[in-house]
């Protein structure tokens, strides 16, 4: 057992003993399907809190041969699939949290010091990884699971670097793609594969995000038969739970609820902003500022509770290359303020605690609105332009119709 290779199921053990754990060994069952196939790249992008690191803690600790899970697994739904014992710790699993290397290699670069680290628990004296590991792979044919937490973070806290993102997205094209070592490579992060013009730099991913999660929709939030089951056990008012927390509107689970914000309201028995008190609201409002025309005017017609159309496919997977409103509504998308319905390409505000998020961003910015107490009633400057709207079509109608009459004046 290692830290980057082979680690143990530490993790996975911890999540199980806690008060609240509801079972996603399911998703399991679909990583499974997609080893040594066409299939075998898997991006999977979620808001923070949304249970990315505990769904790759939980992959480690199934596939790597540096542990034995069999009873930590035994009851769950993972269990009853015919490829649970034919996979289970039968791989040589690298894990890497991109977060902590970026945080440790401080001036140093952090490829290099990614590469030094894992190659020393390979106790390969090459420089560099993917040579190591074809040689590994030459000598023993054993192939490699690959699991990537946090992949994005240096796209999120580099934002100005463009060297330094490509380098390090030519590191993981280099050990990843076409390489006969790989049975499988899960990543995860908030955004999905960054984009360089029109084509993806890591193109061999297929890619699972809030604007399309495709077969693991189950496993991106809590579902709505999971919230009631817990507010059952917890003896909590349904309703109030989903005005707060539900919004996240995919293509099959229409109810998907933010999972940290559920767990922290049924252990405290209090509705409250749990998932947006883990950051500041000056990420947000960074966003809603920028000067695109017609941005503002979308969001005051969200927190109206209505719906606006998004073009998706131009943003290019970072925090900076913004060229039009729609580039900045689909970050909003990914990192969770706003939901998003795949069929009809339509972003809203998904829930209670993100209209609080939002309005303590705008109270900051000097947005000129005021509104109900009744947070899903549209602003008061929004109806009233509503108003302005429907006088002035009733005048253009009349003075339309003054003019008909007097035509037929003429005419006869």
């Amino acid at each position: 057992m290692g830290i980057y290779l082979n680690p143990g199921n530490r993790g996975f053990w911890q999540s199980i003993r806690s008060e609240i754990y509801v079972d996603k060994t399911g998703l399991i069952a679909k990583t499974n399907q997609y080893l040594n196939t066409e299939q075998q790249y898997i991006c999977v992008s979620r808001p923070r809190r949304f249970g990315k690191s505990m769904a790759i803690k939980m992959l480690a600790a199934y596939y790597s041969r540096g542990c034995d899970s069999g009873d930590l697994f035994r009851g769950f739904q993972i269990e009853k699939e015919e490829t649970f014992n034919e996979h289970l710790n039968q791989y040589d699993v690298i894990f890497m949290n991109m977060q902590q290397f970026l945080i440790r290699a401080k001036e140093e670069d952090v490829t290099e010091y990614l590469e030094r680290a894992v190659l020393e628990e390979l106790r390969e004296r090459i420089t560099g990884l993917a040579e190591a590991l074809e040689r590994i792979y030459a000598k023993t044919e054993k192939q490699f699971i690959f699991l990537i937490d946090e992949w994005d973070c240096v796209m999120r806290e580099r934002q100005e670097s463009e060297e330094l993102q490509k380098k390090y997205l030519d590191f993981l094209r280099d050990l990843l793609k076409d390489q006969p070592y790989v049975a499988l490579a899960y990543v995860t992060g908030i955004l999905p594969i960054k984009k360089y013009g029109q084509h993806s730099a890591l193109n061999m991913f297929w890619e699972y995000s809030m604007t399309d999660q495709f077969i693991f929709e189950e496993y991106t939030g809590f579902t709505e038969e999971e919230v009631k089951a817990l507010c059952v056990r917890y003896d909590m008012d349904f309703a109030k739970v989903s005005d707060w927390y539900d919004g996240y509107r995919l293509r099959q689970f229409r109810h998907i609820y933010n999972p940290r914000s559920v767990v922290a309201a049924m252990k405290s028995r209090v509705f409250s902003n749990y998932w947006t008190s883990t950051e500041t609201y000056e990420a947000l409002k960074l966003y809603i500022d920028m000067d695109f025309d017609g941005l503002k005017a979308d969001i005051v017609q969200m927190l109206g509770g209505e719906r606006v159309k998004v073009n998706t496919l131009s943003f290019q997977n970072d925090m900076h290359s913004f060229r039009t409103k729609d580039d900045v509504l689909t970050l909003l998308i990914h990192i969770g303020y706003l939901g998003y319905d795949a069929e009809t390409k339509e972003a809203f505000i998904p829930n209670k605690e993100i209209i609080g998020e939002f309005e303590n961003a705008m109270s900051v910015s000097g947005w000129p609105l005021r509104y109900n107490n009744d947070k899903r009633k549209k602003p008061l400057f929004s109806r009233g332009l509503s108003v302005c709207r429907h006088l002035f079509n009733s005048f253009s109608k009349l003075k339309s119709d003054e003019k008909n009459i007097e035509k037929r004046r003429l005419f006869h």
